[in-house]
């Protein structure tokens, strides 16, 4: 069994791929902030009791630390960031800081101890082209500050691999969701938002007509996807998608959160919200191919376990 860092990983996916990296039995180091991630992910994970999780309080642009923790691991799933696109397009210089001269930082740590890093990509890159599915052929075509972003990034890691023969995988993340998504913050995923105001019996607010549509995917496999990644012996800077490759809108979602709980979803609508796609879809052909790669978990059931997951934090915090 080996050891692995992930940055970012007291965050929504960085824990669940850090839970999965345990139960395979492998030692987990997590660097966090704590800005957006939180310690009840990783309290809910084992620290404290699981002697094969760290925890190291740090940010991912203090490079003695970031390379004092890569010395000492067999390889980087680097998934720390910014999240969110409205939070780039009121904050453009926070966000590039961090979003890529942070992970400029780890791509040389990486490079300097001989680390494999597989990166969380972003589906934002490929903008709002009118081709569905989204495949990695397709030319960038990003619209708001956090997909330039992500995709410099993207870059990095593969020029990483051209000239300094760093082993990297890219993995396009499709609107994740799951247990621990935050729901308290105006940069929540739109599930997370709908679940905790669906709970409440508050009204959802739509953006847009509702019409709009994403790739969602569950966010166990997307952490068994990227241990998938991190265990192939892949040419580097190999880029692929990582998601379900179905499509679902915001009155789809409204409605499948009706039926799980039995009743009508109040909604009103507001503007479309500045820097969003139309419609997001994945092609999964190049994950099947390359990690033999398909969720396991569908919309309905993962929708499903997001809910109950947002009612018992919430009746244990009454």
């Amino acid at each position: 069994m080996g050891r692995y860092l992930v940055t970012g990983g007291a965050g929504f996916v960085g824990s669940h791929i850090a839970e999965h990296g345990l139960a395979l039995g492998h030692e987990i180091v997590v660097l966090d902030n704590l800005f957006f991630g939180k310690l009840d992910n990783l309290e809910a994970i084992g620290l404290g009791s699981n002697k094969n999780l760290d925890f190291v309080e740090g940010d991912i642009r203090d490079e003695k630390l970031v390379q004092e923790l890569v010395k000492d691991c067999d390889g980087i799933f680097h998934e720390a960031a910014l999240p969110s696109v409205p939070r780039s397009v009121e904050d453009p210089v926070t966000s590039h800081d961090v979003n890529i001269n942070g992970s400029l930082v780890v791509l040389l740590a990486a490079r300097e101890h001989g680390k494999k890093l597989v990166y969380a990509g972003s589906s934002s890159a490929y903008g709002d082209t009118e081709t569905l599915p989204k495949h990695e052929g397709m030319l960038a075509a990003p619209l708001s500050p956090y997909a330039v972003q992500k995709l410099n990034v993207e870059h990095y890691a593969q020029a990483f691999g051209r000239v300094y023969g760093l082993p990297t995988v890219i993995l396009r993340y499709f609107n994740v969701f799951g247990p621990r998504q935050r729901a308290d913050s105006p940069y929540s995923g739109v599930i997370a938002k709908f679940c905790k105001l669906a709970l409440d019996s508050a009204v959802c607010r739509v953006e847009g007509d509702g019409l709009q549509s994403r790739d969602f995917t569950y966010v166990a496999d997307v952490a068994r996807g990227n241990w998938l990644a991190m265990s192939k012996d892949l040419p580097s800077g190999t880029r692929m998608n990582l998601a379900g490759g179905g499509r679902y809108s915001l009155l789809d979602l409204l409605d499948a959160l009706g039926k799980i709980l039995c009743r009508e979803i109040p909604r009103e609508h507001g503007p479309a919200r500045s820097g969003d796609v139309r419609h997001s879809q994945a092609s999964t052909e190049l994950a099947e191919r390359f990690l033999g790669f398909r969720t396991e978990i569908d919309f309905g059931e993962g929708l499903k376990r997001t809910l109950d997951w947002y009612r018992e934090t919430q009746a244990a915090s009454e």
